[in-house]
């Protein structure tokens, strides 16, 4: 009897002992260990100690999603009543700890669908994580750990980045530990179309860096280590090249989305292009380069600042701008209610002028077809059909009709007037939008200019 006690004590401490479901998740170890002292001065390269201290903190991001499908058999179920499936996919890709109390970065393409998101540490820990909020039109997503203390990459900055200057591309693919590939910047600003994900990318860094997609979403980093830019495997077309998101932009998603739980675009109301040697010497002014204002939305921060078609902005906050993608990029990271420097030469004199961003108008992409197209919208059963058609607009001279139906902004489908808004909000940085026009039985793709 008393053996029978002690054996059932013996199994109550065990039970109490074992861990439970949550106690099971081994918290990561990443310790730095030294590079070994008999290594000599010549083999530790700058890229050998960039990978060396940033590889602790690039991790392997597992997903799963589970797609159901309906499929028919012609003989004895042709309707698909019982043909419902569910099938199990899995992906990888790679990401990196931003902030040590469990913030992880990744690409938006990476977790995109996903239904259960894990985190693979060097160390060969694997911890499930919460995705916090995605940023689509920069591909980037942001995840969260249940762990302290962890190993984050240093966080620099995509400001003042040079052609030609040394990068190091790091990633955490199929969870095979670290994979490490060096080039250097070939070009900034870069937009990048992406038929898999149906809309295109701007102002990314190109880099001669091997980037695959299970590299894509580690980090980009310069010769001291710090951080510069994301990787994105997102051109399929893309041999020998790779592209990033600047930094700058990517903080800005990151903080928005965590105070936030969303990014909080800020909107100038300015559409511009860039200027080139040759449009410098035909309109007959001193500056060089830069971005030419070719619009100024009505009731915009910029018309509130006096900004004017014709104007030509030099430089933000004292970064000097080159082209579109460079003024985009350096006002991309505002937030709303702040406060912008622009230099701006009007009539050959150069001036300063303060820009307030603002929230996007709920209307911004409505108001952007009225003064582009000069179309105004209703819905119908069949559609998103056009009310009016402003006399004298370019849609009147090209023969856009009240009565035809808008099926398609830049390529993308469209069914009511909020997506086709949404479409046209998202593509107020762009030089051009493209319709697609149902009339008759036909869809043209009419491409208006965003300038005057």
């Amino acid at each position: 009897m008393k053996r029978t006690r002690v054996l059932i004590v013996l199994f109550v401490v065990s039970l109490a002992c074992r861990p439970t479901e949550s106690q099971t998740v081994r918290q990561p170890r990443q310790e730095r260990a030294p590079i070994p002292q008999s290594v000599s001065a010549a083999r530790r390269t700058p890229v050998v100690v960039v990978a060396h201290d940033v590889l602790p903190a690039v991790v392997n991001i597992q997903t799963e999603a589970t797609i159901r499908r309906r499929e028919i058999d012609p003989f004895f179920d042709p309707f698909g009543f019982f043909g419902n499936r569910e099938y199990h996919t899995q992906s990888l890709g790679s990401g990196f700890v931003w902030s040590s109390d469990g913030i992880i970065v990744t690409n938006n393409h990476v977790v995109e669908g996903a239904s259960s998101i894990s985190v693979n540490f060097n160390d060969g820990s694997k911890v499930p994580a919460k995705l916090i909020g995605v940023d689509p039109d920069s591909d980037v997503a942001v995840l969260r750990v249940s762990a302290k203390g962890l190993a984050t990459a240093p966080i620099g900055t995509s400001g003042d980045l040079m052609i030609g200057e040394s990068v190091v591309a790091v990633g955490n693919p199929f969870g095979l530990s670290g994979s490490v590939t060096t080039g250097v910047v070939s070009a900034l600003g870069r937009s990048v179309p992406s038929k898999e994900q149906g809309r295109t990318f701007t102002d990314f860094i190109q880099t001669d860096a091997s980037i695959n997609p299970g590299n894509s979403g580690g980090p980009l980093l310069n010769i001291e280590g710090k951080v510069i830019g994301i990787n994105t495997a997102i051109y399929a077309n893309a041999q020998g090249i790779g592209f990033a998101i600047p930094v700058d932009r990517a903080r800005k998603v990151v903080q928005d989305i965590l105070r936030y739980g969303q990014v909080r675009n800020a909107w100038i109301g300015a559409v511009t292009s860039t200027l080139t040697p040759e449009e410098a010497q035909r309109i007959g002014t001193q500056a060089r380069s830069g971005a030419r204002v070719s619009r100024v939305f009505g009731g915009s921060p910029a018309a509130a600042a006096g900004l004017q078609p014709g104007d030509i902005i030099t430089a933000v906050e004292g970064h000097p701008v080159d082209s579109r993608e460079s003024f985009s990029t350096l006002t991309a990271t505002a937030a709303p209610g702040q406060s912008i420097a622009l230099t701006v030469v009007r009539n050959g004199a150069a001036r300063n002028v303060s820009v307030r961003a603002a929230e996007p108008p709920r209307d911004l992409g409505l108001r952007i077809l009225w003064d582009i197209a000069g179309l105004r919208l209703g819905e119908a059963n069949r559609g998103v059909v056009i009310e009016e058609v402003l006399r004298n607009s370019r849609s009147e001279k090209i023969g856009v009709q009240s009565g035809d139906t808008i099926v398609g902004v830049n390529g993308e489908q469209v069914q009511t007037i909020d997506d086709v808004s949404k479409a046209l909000a998202s593509s107020a940085e762009r030089s051009s939008v493209v319709l697609n026009i149902l009339h008759g039985n036909v869809v043209y793709g009419l491409t208006y200019p965003m300038g005057t």
